[in-house]
């Protein structure tokens, strides 16, 4: 008789949802918490274009509610299996301004089963912050904007912590309505788009200019389109206002929405992308930004950490790269080996040239401890395998330009150097990424024997056209095996133009 099969319907960790009525989009993000790690396991997004529906009374027509409504009842479901404290609603700039917002609020309630909070537009900003900081982890002061349908935020933070906020009664579906009649995309349109932008700034500029940070970075649709033109046209790189003109002047030329051809703009942007552009580059220009990242997070993923104030590791690239290396049975001893090694050479490589840049350090830490990943899947091509795995999965803690650059340095990491990898690259990264790959093929190479006590202390000396290592007296020829992975290296250097010299 076959024993009776037992089933285990306890399910570990728990369930959170976060839900933003916003006024371009509604969105929904549903996590799962284990032992303190934040799983999405999923994500709703609709283009509901609330704010374009608003008139010059500020009424919400009947046509607009209706949209909102139809989507919310799509969202209530899953809502359903999510413990009620586990969940929160919130509304924004749109159901600010709506003088009618109650009779939307009190039927999405009742869709939803669950009290909506409008918040104001300084809470607004404050969560968006902490979205994005708990994903997009960076170093000093951090300037992040996210521009929405009704409203853009900016906030001035440092780790955790916002400094300074504002919101702005300014978005790409209101500017759309307003300075983009029926669709004509003109340069007077983008003038007059522009002018609005920096009267609105007027009051908020000076003091934001008065602070110093370190990265800008970008929280919202525009700049995510932006990001995935850059990356469909093959360059991988940050925003930056050059770019931003290219584009302006792409609309203009294209002269109406229904004409708008974009190669990388997705047809469900382009309706509110002038607008959206518009204001961006307002923001470039009054606040002297240099170049743009894309955050991780925004406001619904600050909803969904303000209800996990119990997590016990704050460091969320620490926290990301520890669940990788568990997911994926990466060997840890021998990825915090190489990682060591690889940052040892890196300290010498910086203090003797300008190549670093902020988060050098993190980019490179992070493939040294991920370079064995594609191991998961097998041995002759796992650095191919790892760099696709690396295109897909998440990393929170990272920029999307910070994960690019972390897959393109583990799929360099052995065999031959092909020289068209950093070619997309902007011309002042790309020096540093060559750079870290050089100290990343290195630390693999002198890890070879997977046992620290064969690690040697090695010197780095660079001058303008090459590198030298210096080992220790007699550690090269006791060492036979890992001298002629060395020599190998020494010529698969020279093959892309790096010379390298080992005595």
């Amino acid at each position: 008789m076959q024993p009776e099969l037992q089933h285990d319907t306890t399910v570990d960790g728990e369930y959170y949802a976060a839900v933003d009525l916003g006024s371009n989009s509604f969105h929904m993000v549903v996590v799962h918490v284990v032992n303190g790690s934040v799983q999405i396991i999923g994500k709703v997004k609709q283009k509901v274009r609330l704010a374009a529906g608003l008139n010059d009374q500020m009424e919400l027509d009947d046509v607009s509610m209706e949209r909102g409504w139809q989507c919310l009842q799509t969202f209530a479901e899953r809502l359903q299996d999510i413990p009620r404290s586990n969940i929160r609603v919130v509304a924004t700039a749109t159901l600010r301004l709506a003088v009618n917002a109650a009779d939307f609020i009190l039927k999405a309630e009742e869709i939803l089963g669950h009290k909506l909070e409008v918040i104001s537009g300084e809470e607004e900003a404050r969560q968006i912050y902490l979205g994005v900081a708990y994903t997009s982890a960076n170093q000093g002061n951090s300037l992040v904007i996210d521009i929405g349908g009704a409203s853009t935020e900016i906030i001035i933070g440092n780790d955790m912590h916002p400094i300074h906020l504002v919101s702005l009664d300014m978005g790409c579906v209101t500017f759309m309505e307003r300075y983009f009649p029926k669709g004509a995309i003109t340069a007077e349109n983008f003038e007059k788009a522009q002018y609005e932008a920096n009267k609105l700034l007027d009051t908020a500029a000076d003091t934001f200019l008065c602070f110093d940070w370190h990265n800008c970075l970008g929280a919202s649709g525009t700049p995510q389109a932006i990001t995935e033109i850059l990356v469909a046209q093959g360059i991988s790189d940050a925003i930056r206002l050059d770019y931003l003109y290219d584009l302006r002047q792409q609309c203009i030329d294209c002269q109406h929405i229904d004409s708008l051809t974009i190669k990388g703009l997705e047809d469900s942007r382009k309706p509110i992308f002038p607008s959206g552009l518009a204001i961006l580059i307002t923001l470039f220009e009054r606040l002297k930004i240099r170049d743009m990242n894309i955050s991780g997070g925004a406001l619904r993923e600050g909803l969904i950490y303000g209800m996990l104030d119990n997590l016990q590791e704050n460091d969320r690239r620490s926290q990301t790269l520890n669940s990788t290396m568990k997911r994926y049975h990466i060997d840890r001893h021998h990825a915090e080996a190489v990682r060591g090694l690889a940052l040892r050479l890196c300290h010498q490589l910086c203090a003797q040239t300008s190549l670093c840049h902020l988060d050098t350090e993190a980019v490179l830490g992070a493939a040294a401890t991920l370079h064995e990943i594609g191991l998961h899947i097998e041995f002759k091509k796992h650095h191919e395998h790892g760099a696709y795995i690396l295109s897909y999965i998440d990393l929170p803690g990272y920029t999307k330009l910070q994960r690019v650059a972390i897959r393109d340095l583990v799929k360099c990491h052995r065999l031959a150097i092909k020289s068209e990898t950093f070619t997309h690259y902007h011309e002042e990264v790309r020096p540093m990424l060559e750079g870290l790959l050089r100290v990343l093929r290195i630390a693999v190479v002198l890890c070879l024997r997977r046992q620290n006590k064969h690690i040697p202390e090695v010197e780095l000396k660079v001058t303008e056209d090459s590198w030298t290592l210096l080992f220790p007296d007699g550690w090269l020829a006791a060492h036979p095996l890992i001298n002629a992975e060395l020599a190998n290296e020494v010529w698969l250097q020279h093959r892309a133009g790096w010379k390298l010299i080992c005595k």
